[in-house]
C-alpha cells in the first residue's frame, strides 16, 4: 500500500468540505472502526499476492466485520459505501441482503438437485472462493427460510477468511423478533456478536427524512412534469445510482421491484397493481424498502377494478409499516376514484395518502 494513502477519515472530511456529504459526528466516530477492517483486508490482500501466498491454499484470517446499527435515514448506507468503494482490494462485493439471501436460497436449490447431503457448503465454498469482503445492505430477516440458513452460512463463510459489513435497521437482538421458531435462530445472533463488531449510529438527524423534509412528494398530474420531479428525488436519495432490480421470494414466488438502491426502491403502478399480487407480496414489499416511489397512478373506476383493489392493499400495507411514499397520479387522492364499485371505501385510501404526505410521515 502507498504511504500517501487518504484513510476513510481524511476523504470523509474532504467530502464534507466539498459540500458532497454532511458532516455528522456520530458517521465520524464510526470510520475508525472501518478504517481497522480496510487497512487488514488490504494488508492480508498484498501478502497474498507475495511468494509464500501462492503456496498455501489456506485464506488469510478475516479482520473481526462491523454489523452498524441505527434508524433509517442515519448516514449507514452512506458510510458503507464509501469504505467499500476505498477499499482496495478486488474480491469484495456490496449487495442488498434481501438479493443476496435470494441467491443464495436458489443456489441451495441447484445444490440439492446433485444429491449432496448438506447443500449450503457447497454454496459457501463457491461463495468464499471469490471474495473476501462481502458488504450487505439493510440486514432483516423475516423469512423463516432464510433465518434457517444464516446461521451455518455465516459460519462457513467466517471459516473461509470473508469478513462481514453490514448495515440494519435493528439492533442483532432485534432480528427476527416474533419469528417462527426463534429459538433455533438464536445462535445466529451469538455469532454476529463474536464475529462482527456492534455499533450503533446515533445520529440525532435523519437525512432522508432532511432531504424529503417540506418536498412535495405527491404529484398530479402524472405528466413529464411530475416525472422530472420525481427523477430528481430518486437521484438524491440514491446517489444517482441503482443497484438494479430486488427481487423478494413472497410463498416460492418471485416479486420484483424494477430499481431499488439503499432501502429506497422505484416502480410504475401498473409493474406492482397491474400483476396479480397479493396481500403477502405487498406485505414483504412494505417490509423491504424504507421509501417507495411509484409513478403514474391512473383514474381508478369499474373499469379497472382489480388494479384498483390491489393499489388499496398496496397502501394499506405501506401505510401500517410506515414506509415513505413518493407518487405521481393522475389526480389529487380524493379524485382517483370517484365513483362505481370499491368508490366509497376509497375514501380511507385516499386519506392515507394525505396522511402520508406530511413532512414527519414515516421516517
Amino acid at each position: 500500500m502507498s504511504d500517501t494513502r487518504e484513510t476513510l477519515t481524511v476523504i470523509y472530511d474532504r467530502l464534507a468540505a466539498e459540500g458532497a456529504i454532511r458532516p455528522d459526528p456520530a458517521q465520524h466516530a464510526v470510520l475508525p472502526e472501518l478504517e481497522r477492517i480496510r487497512t487488514a483486508l488490504e494488508q492480508a490482500s498484498v501478502k497474498k499476492k507475495g511468494f509464500l501466498g501462492g503456496l498455501f491454499g489456506k485464506p488469510p484470517e478475516a479482520p473481526k466485520g462491523l454489523y452498524l446499527w441505527g434508524g433509517v435515514g442515519r448516514g449507514k448506507s452512506m458510510l458503507m459505501d464509501l469504505f467499500h468503494q476505498n477499499t482496495a482490494i478486488e474480491a469484495k462485493k456490496r449487495v442488498h441482503f434481501h438479493a443476496f439471501m435470494q441467491d443464495v436460497q436458489a443456489a441451495l436449490h441447484a445444490a440439492r438437485k446433485t444429491g449432496v447431503d448438506d447443500a449450503i457448503r457447497p454454496v459457501a465454498v463457491e461463495i468464499a472462493a471469490d471474495i473476501r469482503l462481502l458488504c450487505f445492505d439493510e440486514m432483516q430477516i423475516t423469512d423463516i427460510a432464510d433465518a434457517m440458513i444464516v446461521g451455518r452460512l455465516f459460519q462457513m463463510l467466517f471459516e473461509r477468511g470473508v469478513c462481514i459489513v453490514t448495515t440494519s435497521n435493528r439492533a442483532p437482538e432485534e432480528l427476527y423478533k416474533d419469528g417462527l421458531n426463534r429459538p433455533l435462530f438464536l445462535p445466529f445472533i451469538d455469532l454476529l456478536k463474536d464475529r462482527l463488531e456492534v455499533r450503533s449510529l446515533d445520529s440525532d438527524t435523519d437525512y432522508r427524512q432532511h432531504r424529503l423534509a417540506g418536498a412535495q412528494v405527491y404529484f398530479s398530474p402524472a405528466g413529464q412534469a411530475a416525472k422530472q420531479a420525481i427523477q430528481l428525488i430518486w437521484k438524491e436519495l440514491s446517489g444517482g445510482d441503482s443497484d438494479g432490480p430486488l427481487e423478494l421470494s413472497v410463498n416460492g414466488r418471485k416479486v420484483t421491484l424494477p430499481d431499488h438502491r439503499s432501502g429506497v426502491a422505484r416502480a410504475s403502478f401498473w409493474h406492482l397493481c397491474g400483476q396479480p399480487l397479493g396481500p403477502a407480496d405487498y406485505l414483504a414489499i412494505a417490509h423491504a424498502v424504507r421509501v417507495l416511489i411509484l409513478e403514474d397512478i391512473p383514474h381508478l373506476s369499474s373499469s379497472n377494478y382489480n388494479e384498483a383493489k390491489r393499489f388499496v392493499t398496496l397502501i394499506d400495507a405501506l401505510y401500517e409499516a410506515k414506509v415513505r411514499l413518493i407518487c405521481s397520479a393522475a389526480d389529487a387522492p380524493e379524485r382517483l376514484y370517484v365513483e362505481g364499485a370499491g368508490s366509497f371505501e376509497f375514501e380511507r385510501t385516499a386519506s392515507r395518502l394525505r396522511e402520508m404526505q406530511g413532512a414527519d410521515w414515516g421516517m
